[in-house]
């Protein structure tokens, strides 16, 4: 396919936000000045890239505990977003939330939640009004591999399949339910089969690349704008960091959960660096272009962690505001 020049760069300086801002995260999270846990998302950003691209202003979309990366995917305030994880007032939920409980509806961004398949309901349920009011809107749920266990997913597929509703369902499946490998707790390791039995349009894709995501997406978007009902992306991937924080999953440290020789193959099929390779060798844009964007990118992200840095936290006295009996 022909792509417009404009889209695969912001495909590119996307994906370069999201890796950059989640390993600036690494230091304050070691050094305990990040305390919240932070699910990081680098090695999975051509997922959200992807797929955010072939959305609008008008969309939703509903994340999980690793979100991070759909968050900005979405063009979500990233000075707000930092500052949230570091729970401070100035963050997008008050710092209230940390890194588990982000939102900003005002860009489509709905929410986040921990509890695994816990958002798959609510993007239905956003799915449906969207449908009985006519507002040519696509609600879009991110969710793990884990959430395939859940009944939830089974009872959405079948609903949204029913009413024709605009939702795409989208497993990031890297491999791993926390600290358990998929091969251990599925028969039928391919994820996407599951929307099969309800006539829903499933297909799966290459998570680490970007432009199969997208393509992937697009067609599962514009489907949903036709009134023709839901679709199921399954992403293959992986993640480059531990579960929960930096570094809880190579072997040889200290929960000793995933193999080294696994985890460096992986390194090699960096969704990144991959892209960027297409880019130049199809010369479509140029090194120092990609050089420039990756240096703004490190800007920006240096300039939120210093307006979280400088934001207050919540007062001892504000501990009820925003809780509601």
């Amino acid at each position: 396919m022909d792509y417009p020049r404009e889209l695969l760069e912001s495909l590119y300086r996307g994906m370069v936000r999201i890796r950059i801002c989640e390993e600036s995260l690494v230091e304050p999270i070691l050094k305990g000045e990040i305390r919240t846990p932070c699910h990081l998302y680098s090695g999975q950003e051509a997922i959200a890239a992807g797929v955010c691209a072939s959305l609008n202003e008008k969309d939703y979309v509903f994340g999980t505990h690793r979100s991070h990366g759909h968050c900005l995917a979405m063009g979500c305030n990233m000075p707000e977003m930092v500052a949230e994880i570091y729970c401070c007032e100035a963050g997008s939920s008050h710092g209230r939330g940390g890194s588990m409980h982000l939102s900003a509806p005002e860009r489509g961004m709905i929410g986040s939640v921990p509890i695994v398949a816990g958002t798959i309901s609510l993007a239905m349920g956003a799915a449906l009004a969207s449908s009985i009011r006519g507002e040519d809107r696509v609600a879009v749920s991110f969710f793990g591999d884990g959430a395939a266990g859940e009944g939830v997913l089974y009872e959405c597929l079948n609903f949204a399949s029913i009413k024709k509703l605009p939702m795409v369902f989208v497993c990031e499946n890297n491999f791993y339910s926390t600290h358990m490998p998929i091969r251990e707790c599925r028969v039928d390791k391919n994820i996407y089969k599951v929307g099969i039995p309800f006539c829903v349009e499933s297909s799966q894709v290459d998570g680490n690349d970007v432009l199969a995501v997208y393509e992937a997406s697009k067609k599962a978007v514009d489907q949903c704008r036709r009134g023709e009902g839901p679709a199921f992306i399954e992403c293959l991937t992986y993640r480059f960091r531990g579960h929960v924080g930096p570094d809880d999953n190579i072997q040889g440290t200290r929960m000793d959960i995933r193999p080294k020789e696994e985890v460096e193959s992986w390194l090699q099929k960096d969704p990144i660096k991959r892209f960027e390779e297409y880019l130049l060798i199809n010369k479509i844009i140029e090194e120092q272009t990609l050089h420039n964007i990756r240096r703004e990118a490190e800007v920006e992200v240096a300039e939120a962690h210093r307006f979280a840095k400088n934001s207050a936290c919540p007062e001892g006295d504000a501990l009820a505001r925003y809780v509601f009996k």
